[in-house]
């Protein structure tokens, strides 16, 4: 079953000017792709275009079907109606994603209560085996705590227990180790890695690095200035990229990084 079908997606300016140029992709349970190119390539705009949050200033056009829903023109109500039950997202930068003024817990309860009916009891339950789902090491602890209270990795632990809280079919992960220092972010692709497997969603993961791209998706699309440049597996592109720009985002990634060097490629 189709969860996400994306056809010929554009994404313009107010005043005409492309920033995504006809992309199409569709993903199925337990498919991954991801999707990579650098800064201004159009990578997080689609992101944003498969939930219908693009800015007010942007449109697009083409069709981007979440289940039975086009997204592109589809009312506001219709739209939250599928972000948290159908699509869950994990953003770049979890302590702006977090509610600053909102303990941990009480941003939990709000997505179980909402998507899950829990209420009471079960509420705590619930929030507490959220947390330990994630494998954050003190998570009565986390559950008071505010944003600004715990590190880096555990907030990010936080965004990915919220954004799988509403049992989502599909996830998206945009950038979502670019703001951990290396060791952290090894542990949270390992972690997404197996939940994405555990619940067989449909991950969709941007980044601009191939090498954290090979460690968690199957297929990739690399992007350039709103185009796509070529697709195919993850293995395929690492060891044969046909396009220059694949072959030097690669070459740049493996001055870096060992499992581009020697193949451990998911």
């Amino acid at each position: 079953m189709t969860l996400l079908q994306v056809d010929a997606l554009s994404i313009a300016t107010r005043a005409g000017a492309p920033l995504v140029d006809g992309l199409s992709f569709s993903l199925n349970a337990g498919e991954r792709l991801g999707i990579i190119g650098e800064s201004g390539s159009g990578k997080s705009l689609t992101s944003l275009a498969v939930c219908g949050l693009l800015p007010a200033d942007l449109t697009a056009t083409g069709s981007v079907h979440v289940g039975d829903l086009e997204v592109i023109g589809a009312r506001e109500s219709e739209l939250i109606a599928i972000r948290g039950s159908r699509v869950g997202i994990v953003f770049q930068e979890p302590l702006t994603a977090l509610d600053p003024l909102m303990r941990i817990g009480r941003q939990l309860a709000i997505v179980l209560r909402r998507f899950r009916g829990l209420r009471g009891a079960a509420i705590d339950d619930a929030a507490l085996a959220a947390l330990e789902e994630v494998h954050i090491r003190a998570p009565k602890r986390v559950l008071r705590a505010f944003p600004h209270e715990i590190s880096g990795g555990e907030r990010q632990r936080v965004a990915i227990a919220l954004a799988l809280a509403s049992g989502p079919e599909i996830l998206i992960a945009d950038e979502p180790t670019t703001a951990l220092d290396v060791t952290v972010q090894a542990e949270v692709l390992d972690l997404l890695d197996a939940l994405v497997a555990e619940r067989n969603m449909a991950l969709l993961f941007i980044t601009h690095d191939i090498a954290v791209v090979s460690r968690i998706a199957d297929n990739v699309i690399v992007m350039r200035s709103g185009v796509e440049v070529e697709r195919g597996t993850v293995r395929g592109i690492v060891h044969g990229a046909a396009d220059a720009y694949t072959r030097d985002l690669i070459a740049s990634a493996r001055e870096f990084d060992d499992a581009l060097a020697f193949g451990d490629i998911r």
